[in-house]
């Protein structure tokens, strides 16, 4: 895979880089906005070296750069996340390197970490997110193809939980109508099955029934969720919809589709269910990323607290 980008590397260098590039897609299977991230970190990382030493070689690369270059980052004044996930990033490329022989020992074992500042996502109050609902479902009484679409992006999306790829990724035979169940293929082709409830399985009958087979085109596949020229749908007319859902509705924040996901797993948790469980439906592979939405019940019950107890 080729990794061409706006900053020219020297061949010697270059060559680790697409190397690495090639590693990540094909044989770690990562998405291509997941390669497209590790390979501008590590273009910006070896454009470094080649501005310190223009012959460097990849064995030049040593903890005094990896050092050099994230200070760097900082006096530009990057985020403690960004500098989190470059850190992250390096040490994924040099113990790379490392176990295919390039380098002998790996300079980033004694790299130290900046920790990211976690914020709490930002979710729709259970009332709000039943007006987004509402309102896409009074959308669509007309039978109208996109308005039937748009709920079920809305409905599944808050419904699942799932990532708006994985909504924009789903195959007709990935809905399990009888179990109300959909077939999930998640990050590092992880497959999982989550469920629906009656309002998103009203929301894709509707769709199945009087939307997609206004919509569909010979070339349209197996796609589930067609744009308006037949075509699977995009990531982009997702988060139009959603934005311009939510923002209808007055005092709701500004939220994207994964927005949505956050108010889902928040609000399975206040209704009481186990955190495995959620983690589960989420597609997290480590529980502490699920525990996060615990601290966002915690924030949202301290706040109503604030607001509604005398002595609070």
């Amino acid at each position: 895979m080729r990794t061409d980008g706006p900053r020219e590397l020297p061949p010697p260098l270059a060559v680790h880089l697409d190397d690495f590039a090639d590693h990540l897609a094909l044989e770690n299977n990562r998405s291509a906005h997941t390669v497209r991230a590790y390979s501008t970190d590590v273009r910006s990382l070896l454009a470094h070296l080649a501005a310190t030493n223009p012959d460097a070689r990849i064995a030049d690369l040593d903890l005094a750069t990896l050092r050099s270059w994230l200070a760097g980052q900082v006096e530009a004044g990057a985020a403690r996340t960004t500098i989190a996930r470059r850190t992250s990033t390096a040490r994924a490329f040099t113990a790379w390197l490392v176990r295919t022989g390039r380098l002998d020992q790996d300079p980033a074992v004694r790299l130290a970490s900046a920790r990211a500042h976690r914020t709490l996502p930002t979710v729709l109050h259970d009332e709000q997110a039943i007006e987004v609902m509402e309102a896409a479902k009074s959308g669509a009484q007309e039978l109208d193809p996109s308005a039937l679409r748009d709920r079920v992006i809305l409905e599944v999306l808050y419904a699942t939980g799932i990532r708006v790829g994985e909504l924009c990724g789903m195959d007709l035979g990935d809905v399990d109508s009888e179990r109300r169940v959909l077939r999930v293929l998640g990050k590092g082709d992880k497959e999982r099955v989550v469920p629906y409830g009656v309002p998103a399985a009203d929301a894709l009958d509707a769709w199945l029934r009087h939307g997609r087979p206004h919509l569909g085109r010979p070339s349209s596949g197996e796609a589930l969720l067609l744009g308006k020229r037949g075509g699977r749908i995009d990531q982009r007319q997702v988060r139009t919809v959603v934005h311009d859902a939510v923002s209808a509705i007055p005092g709701a924040p500004d939220l994207a589709p994964h927005g949505l996901r956050h108010s889902a797993a928040t609000h399975l948790l206040e209704g009481g269910a186990d955190l495995r469980v959620v983690q589960e439906v989420l597609g997290h592979s480590s529980l502490a990323t699920t525990q996060l939405y615990t601290h966002v019940s915690v924030a949202r019950l301290r706040a109503v607290h604030e607001q509604a107890h005398p002595r609070a």
